[in-house]
């Protein structure tokens, strides 16, 4: 629960990967937000989307109060992560492996001017070195640019997450009821709350 920033795509063959990582690592280096560099060179120029190594290429970067944004991707070219690579990278379950190329990062405890400051990169860097680059962006700053939306959905998901916090401290569970219920019950009253 919270704002979040969802995000996929691959690397653009005819750019460069050592280029895209030392200039990731100079922004997040005068923000001085820790970062990680991965494997620096693909193993081969032309991406095959069916067929990857175990390595990660890029660089994760991480803002104060903010998950990890991971600008990396697999030997095919395709954005993913180091968990998702461990999680998802060889699925029992082949329903599971789309989740190996999906990325997300949580903003919403960092602030809105750190929701700005990471769409400003994603649309740099999705211009300079990224193919097919989606980005679904529940502050609506990567759609609109427009700060008042992104402050209003700032507002709507912190009064959201005060009235679930609030409720699950004030109500408490029933003898009689799952959780399942309980949670029912206490949205059913949120949502009351949020139509007076």
């Amino acid at each position: 629960m919270g704002l979040t920033i969802h995000y996929s795509g691959k690397f653009n063959p005819s750019s460069s990967l050592p280029e895209m990582i030392e200039e990731v690592k100079d922004i997040v280096e005068i923000y001085n937000w820790p970062y990680h560099i991965y494997s620096k060179q693909f193993p081969k120029i032309c991406f095959d989307d069916s067929s990857y190594n175990d390595e990660i290429y890029g660089i994760s970067f991480t803002p104060p109060e903010c998950e990890t944004i991971n600008m990396c991707f697999l030997s095919n070219g395709r954005m993913s992560s180091l968990p998702n690579l461990k999680f998802f990278g060889n699925p029992t379950d082949e329903t599971h492996k789309k989740y190996l190329y999906m990325l997300s990062v949580k903003t919403q405890f960092a602030g809105s001017n750190t929701h700005k400051l990471i769409i400003h990169l994603f649309k740099y860097l999705s211009e300079k070195y990224f193919q097919d680059f989606k980005v679904i962006d529940e502050g609506q700053y990567w759609e609109t640019g427009d700060e008042k939306i992104l402050e209003a959905n700032f507002k709507r998901y912190n009064e959201l997450m005060d009235l679930f916090g609030s409720a699950l401290e004030n109500i408490p569970i029933k003898s009689t009821e799952t959780f399942e219920e309980y949670f029912e019950r206490i949205i059913k009253i949120i949502h009351r709350k949020r139509n007076q």
